[in-house]
């Protein structure tokens, strides 16, 4: 299995409350409102945005790797209204290994509803069904309690602290790593 093989044509998927599919410039302002706010960039490797113009070229730079056929973001929306409120993808794929890891960010006005597990078992089980893949493994700050537990209900198992493993926003953070393997994955 190669990356082009999946993201020549990223596939739409879909939950029972989600859409995950490509990103477009339609979804500018809807993406500027969360990826605008600090809380929702606080536990984030990237700034928080602070023009529509930074927005844009996060998009713009999404569609350069879609064209590509490289790992890009899956758009995450709301069935009930439309909207569109995150991102999740694979941020890592390596296919001698068959290992990957997931990266996700959602809207603050979503959180604590379930959607980011929801959306993140529906990648995981693509990442397993479609892609070959044995590991699937997640990360974040030691304080981002909300992603850990997205981790802990997705079904991933705890591995350890990452000590000092990133530095980003200036300072060596600690990571906690979380993951899943596809015969725990089958079981469930």
């Amino acid at each position: 299995m190669k990356i082009k093989d999946i993201y020549s044509d990223l596939p739409i998927l879909e939950t029972e409350r989600l859409i995950l599919r490509k990103i477009t410039l339609d979804d500018l302002e809807e993406m500027f409102h969360y990826c605008s706010n600090d809380e929702v960039t606080k536990y984030l490797v990237w700034d928080t945005h602070k023009t529509i113009e930074d927005t844009k070229a996060f998009i713009d730079f999404s569609l350069k790797r879609y064209k590509a056929h490289q790992l890009s973001p899956w758009g995450i929306v709301d069935k009930e209204n439309k909207k569109f409120i995150g991102t999740i993808d694979f941020i890592t794929w390596d296919t001698k290994h068959k290992t990957a890891e997931i990266g996700y960010a959602l809207s603050h006005e979503h959180w604590g509803k379930g959607m980011m597990t929801e959306a993140a078992k529906q990648v995981i089980s693509f990442g397993f069904e479609h892609m070959d893949l044995t590991r699937i493994q997640a990360r974040c700050f030691v304080e981002n309690f909300g992603s850990e537990r997205v981790m802990q209900k997705s079904g991933m198992t705890f591995e350890g602290i990452l000590r000092k493993s990133m530095f980003v926003k200036g300072e060596h953070k600690d990571l906690k790593i979380y993951s899943i393997l596809k015969e725990e994955h089958e079981q469930n």
